[in-house]
């Protein structure tokens, strides 16, 4: 190894410490602070274990629902090829990345008390539904987390090789023999995995809870820490909460790492799948009533979201566009903090290699069993024996949002980075290409495409965060989010109709401008 390749290693090795070092101090030391401050579980009251059971309550019936209706939605689009069918899937994953506070406006447009569903049942003079409570909760997860399952599982019969349904149909097998036979192992394989990554997201639910609860026996621990830390200022109950709120998400972020993928389907020519298991003419029937059905229910409620938000936006209030301002500052700079962090990472991962870059790789993706509140609620007693932590708000809300994201960056970016180093590391170094030269030249045109991507995603997901910045910020210090929670809660719905529409529409923007420019130079 040459002076310079050392050199290198010893700089990636540097940053990939301190990036190391902050996530030691992000996850556990304010985890350590929050254990610190606990009082023991005897602070906890009856309510705080109702709302336990009501968190595992929630997130199993979340998890099982959007699972269970995922199957048949991803097989009907795996079996049918027609016009539109990749915008159709493109657009029925859109709630993934959409702020929750969107996603649960459109559902109160189409199933609030004055939406579609109940204006429809005083027609025909039926009692009206009421959304909030479990069922609300449930419903809006499902929503979230239903193109997220139905994408999983489509990656899944995306990997059975044509040659496999060849074979399938030589052998008459029809499409009850298809599905027992080719279909139902890869599901058996892959769905609790999807269940239990669905159940990780429901476990840390608050803004859903926070407007869909409808009231104490729809709290959730999540909830409840910002109840007990914000309006009850009883730092030991909310320390005790969080801890129990971390054990929670550990227990679940472990299970779901051993859960195994799905089995190899064997390999393949690389051809395009054709069926010959559709079926006759009543099965073409039901498949397509799964999708129209599926995407009614995805699409419908973004739909009436921008039919009542449009005509408002021009007339929103001048504190709405300084929260959109604020929302965008944090959202830049945690997506600038996020790919910084998980470059750093992902070179030290690889310069040590071995046992220790697994797990520098593992302490990476630790945050996946962190809670967002867990984390504000330690850095505020971190902060504040220093300094006010509100002063802070919006840079401890950009930080956390860079550290709940990078998770999902390093899985993007790190498999890309092993080929970089497999296909051109031998001639980088013959060429004497290190450090920055070889981030310019070699590394960072072909990371393009999951840079984009992961960049896109994390922009998103800050942009519509709502989570830290309710525990800091006061009203002058409001982001876009908790701006659209402040006007729905004063009840003012055609400004919350089009700030919901702006939040929307700059979400989606910062997705769509980082994920095409990956692809601008995808073949590169």
């Amino acid at each position: 190894m040459t002076s310079a390749a050392r050199h290198a290693r010893l700089l990636a090795l540097a940053f990939g410490g301190g990036v190391a070092t902050w996530l030691v101090v992000l996850n556990f030391g304010a985890l350590g602070a929050v254990v610190w401050r606990a009082e023991g579980f005897s602070a906890l009251r009856s309510a705080d274990l109702a709302a336990v059971r009501f968190t595992l309550v929630q997130a199993l019936w979340s998890a099982a629902l959007s699972v269970a209706l995922a199957i048949p939605i991803a097989r009907a689009l795996a079996r049918r090829q027609f016009r539109g069918r990749a915008l159709l899937i493109t657009l029925m994953g859109a709630p993934f990345i959409l702020p929750t506070l969107v996603a649960v406006l459109g559902l109160l447009a189409v199933f609030g008390r004055s939406g579609l569903i109940n204006q429809g049942l005083d027609g025909l003079g039926l009692a009206r539904f009421n959304i909030f409570g479990l069922h609300g909760v449930v419903l809006a997860h499902v929503f979230y987390n239903l193109p997220l399952a139905t994408r999983i599982l489509l990656q899944g019969w995306a990997a059975i090789p044509a040659e496999r349904f060849r074979l399938a149909a030589t052998l008459g097998f029809g499409p009850r023999e298809s599905f027992r036979q080719l279909e139902w192992p890869m599901i058996r394989e892959l769905a609790p995995g999807a269940f239990l990554v669905i159940f990780l997201i429901c476990l840390t639910s608050f803004s859903v809870a926070l407007t869909m609860g409808g009231g104490p026996r729809a709290t959730t621990v999540e909830l409840a820490i910002f109840q007990a830390f914000r309006f009850d200022y009883d730092m030991g109950r909310a320390a005790a909460l969080a801890l129990v709120q971390f054990a929670l998400c550990a227990g679940a972020g472990v299970i779901a790492w051993r859960v195994a993928l799905p089995a190899a389907m064997g390999g393949g020519m690389d051809r395009p799948v054709q069926r010959f298991d559709v079926g006759g003419a009543a099965l073409r029937l039901w498949d397509g009533a799964l999708i129209v059905v599926g995407a009614l229910f995805l699409l419908v409620p973004l739909g009436m979201l921008v039919a009542r938000g449009a005509p408002h936006v021009a007339g929103l209030p001048p504190e709405v566009w300084q929260a959109a301002g604020r929302s965008l500052i944090v959202a830049l700079g945690a997506t600038a903090i996020t790919l910084g962090m998980t470059l750093a990472l992902a070179h030290a991962v690889l310069a040590l290699g071995g046992g220790r870059g697994a797990v520098l790789e593992w302490l990476g993706l630790a945050a996946l069993a962190a809670s967002p509140l867990v984390i504000g609620t330690g850095l505020f007693l971190l902060i504040r024996p220093l300094a006010n932590p509100r002063d802070f708000a919006l840079a401890i809300t950009m930080l956390v949002n860079a550290g709940m994201a990078l998770p999902f960056a390093l899985r993007l970016i790190l498999p890309g980075l092993r080929a970089e180093l497999a296909s051109h590391g031998r001639l980088s170094d013959a060429l004497g290409l290190h450090g920055l030269a070889r981030l310019r030249i070699v590394t960072l045109p072909r990371l393009r495409r999951p840079l984009g991507f992961a960049a896109g995603l994390t922009a998103a997901l800050s942009m519509g965060d709502l989570g830290v910045i309710m525990l800091f910020a006061e009203r002058e210090g409001a982001t876009l989010p908790m701006q659209l929670y402040r006007l729905m809660n004063a009840y003012r719905q055609d400004d919350a109709a089009g700030a919901a529409l702006v939040l929307l529409g700059a979400s989606l923007a910062l997705f769509v401008i980082f994920e095409r420019w990956g692809r601008g130079r995808a073949g590169t």
